[in-house]
């Protein structure tokens, strides 16, 4: 079919392509969807797209998502004040509280700049924070990233520890990488 004549539709498309992890064909099949086969899905996510964009925010304390000032879990009493996870995403919070394992604070640290540190032992100092969990994905790069956070905080007595890293649950070891079989048996546990 050409284009000519379908303008706005092949712009939907390419909007569409321009999301993470949508292809071409997944772009038109959306695009069709909401145009031709339930256009009101369209409109409902047309609104939620510019409602979103317009209201949602960065937390001023951890720099998490909110859709005020203050993040919820940042103003939840019931939080243990005294724990910390660094994530490097704010849409990371949502998996960690996804899992029900985690009950402390976060503190969404993006970019190593002087302004974010400070932020963070504001937050540490504040809370009387005394573990700070770093919930980064395994990578030599990140690793360097941890130390320097470690080195920049090291006067503040903290305890430091990281998500575990090893072999995922169903897979068969000759499909792990090397990196992630060794970090597995270096971090094995008693059963």
């Amino acid at each position: 079919m050409s284009k000519k004549g379908l303008n706005k539709f092949y712009n939907l498309v390419e909007s569409f392509e321009n999301l993470p992890s949508i292809g071409k064909k997944s772009a038109l099949r959306l695009a069709y969807h909401i145009v031709y086969e339930n256009s009101y899905s369209g409109l409902k996510l047309a609104h939620s797209i510019e409602d979103a964009i317009s209201t949602i925010t960065k937390c001023s304390i951890c720099n998490a998502m909110s859709e005020h000032e203050i993040c919820d879990i940042c103003l939840d009493d019931d939080r243990v004040e005294g724990k910390l996870c660094i994530v490097q995403s704010a849409k990371d919070i949502f998996n960690i509280e996804d899992s029900k394992q985690y009950d402390g604070r976060y503190f969404v640290l993006e970019h190593l700049d002087e302004e974010n540190l400070d932020k963070l032992k504001k937050i540490i100092n504040k809370n009387s924070v005394e573990n700070i969990l770093f919930a980064i994905t395994p990578s030599i790069a990140n690793d360097a990233f941890i130390l320097y956070i470690e080195e920049r905080l090291k006067e503040l007595n903290i305890r430091f520890t990281k998500i575990a890293q090893g072999v995922p649950t169903g897979v068969s070891l000759e499909n792990v990488d090397i990196l992630s079989l060794s970090k597995a048996i270096k971090c094995s546990v008693d059963i």
